[in-house]
């Protein structure tokens, strides 16, 4: 793979900053930030207001500990217009969720809103290894989820020539990758794995194809997986993390050079680590749920928005912003299976060790005798299909989730292509369970 790390002289400048110079942009931001949404959204008056709080409160960075926290509920609460702080009519596009558990969460974006989420794709492209003129293959979903038109966006702004794909169609997909020869891939890791296996249904050497860099987000994966697709297609396999809430793809990003957990990109967001039970603001270094203040967003300002990423805040190092390090769990995904906290994540690295299984898996949760119990279910690799060889696999993974994660578990070895894929998120817990 080649090395990708960026001139120092392409970086905007306060991706170098001093701290004390991102730390004094972020007051001044916050503070006009917080009276925005104030002065504009009645929500936040309200919510201002029953908290005894005033924006004219926040002397210092630490003082925002004192604002109420928001939540995916106020979102829905308030569906579809009512968190806006500017009319409808200075909105220039609506994004939502797919509202699969319960009305979609709906975001707008004016013009403003639009230049910023470009600029920050864009540098978010180029920290994991982009460059002007490179043809990007965008295999994000387009429409109402923020991912394929925050990509497309951000890679036009940086100047690559885009392929708006979207995804789904995979035999086209490899077929067009294979034509085209685009230099960088951007998709969810999930997706990028039935990619692989198209490739190697025609017949192709993913390694021996163009791509160079892979930006990978939307749902959480681990470093095992990191590796599986590098060595799989000999090309840098790296994070970008957003959430439509706060803008969508590019909240952060990791750097190429270090691939060491993702940069905030903290002159628009504000990063807090929380005691997810207490809500008591965690130092820098401690695990807890990851929360975010918008810093220049006009048409939906945000305000200590509760995303319940699981993780932890670390000092820069390609970059002066601080780093999250990789979202490997939700404290909303997260199984608690006869009194043993089980994130998805966990099980993707046991099936990783396993030689003879696909990185495809889907775990069943049921009832089993009053107890609640997990089902595994994971495929064979090709030519692993034999009755022995399933055995064996399934006993090794069963023995390293019980050895790593702490709980016993029963394993469906499938046949290659049996396991429910996904086009976009992929959907890793099927709960079956009464009740």
């Amino acid at each position: 793979m080649q090395d990708l790390t960026p001139s120092p002289k392409d970086l905007d400048p306060i991706e170098i900053a001093s701290r004390d110079e991102i730390a004094a942009l972020q007051l001044s931001r916050m503070k006009s930030s917080l009276k925005h949404a104030y002065e504009n959204s009645p929500f936040y008056r309200q919510r201002f207001d029953e908290h005894g709080v005033h924006p004219d409160d926040l002397k210092t960075l630490a003082d925002l500990a004192r604002f109420p926290f928001t939540t995916k509920q106020d979102l829905r609460d308030t569906y579809p217009f009512g968190m806006f702080a500017v009319p409808q009519s200075r909105l220039v596009r609506v994004h939502g969720s797919s509202g699969t558990t319960g009305k979609p969460t709906v975001v707008g974006y004016t013009a403003a809103d639009i230049d910023h989420w470009a600029d920050l794709v864009a540098r978010s492209i180029r920290a994991a290894g982009g460059r002007p003129g490179d043809m990007l293959h965008n295999a994000y979903g387009y429409g109402l989820f923020t991912g394929g038109l925050g990509a497309h966006y951000g890679a036009e702004r940086l100047g690559c020539t885009v392929i708006p794909i979207s995804g789904g169609m995979t035999a086209r997909q490899v077929t067009l990758i294979d034509d085209f020869k685009p230099r960088i891939i951007m998709v969810t890791p999930s997706y990028m794995l039935s990619i692989l296996d198209e490739f190697r249904r025609q017949g192709l050497d993913p390694r021996e194809c163009s791509l160079q860099v892979g930006i990978f987000g939307a749902e959480p994966w681990t470093n095992a997986m990191r590796e599986e697709i590098e060595q799989a297609f000999d090309m840098h396999a790296v994070d970008i993390y957003g959430l439509s809430e706060i803008m969508g793809p590019g909240v952060a990003q990791e750097c190429v050079e270090t691939k060491d957990g993702l940069h905030v990109w903290e002159d628009h967001f504000y990063p807090e680590i929380i005691d997810p039970q207490t809500g008591e603001v965690l130092p820098d270094g401690e695990m807890g749920e990851l929360v975010f203040t918008t810093l220049t967003k006009e048409g939906l300002p945000m305000v200590r928005y509760r995303t319940r990423d699981l993780t932890r805040l670390l000092p820069g190092t390609a970059r002066s912003m601080r780093r999250i390090e990789k979202i490997t769990g939700r404290s909303d995904d997260m199984i608690i299976l006869r009194g043993v906290n089980v994130f998805p994540t966990q099980i993707e690295e046991q099936i990783l060790k396993c030689a003879g299984l696909a990185p495809h898996f889907q775990i069943e949760l049921i009832r089993k005798d009053r107890m609640d119990a997990m089902t595994v279910h994971v495929e064979c690799t090709a030519g692993r299909a034999e009755k022995e060889a399933r055995l064996t696999a399934a006993r090794e993974l069963a023995h390293h989730i019980k050895s790593v994660v702490g709980v016993s578990a029963d394993i469906e070895v499938h046949d290659p292509g049996e396991v429910a894929r996904s086009e976009g998120k992929a959907k890793r817990v099927v709960d079956n369970r009464p009740g």
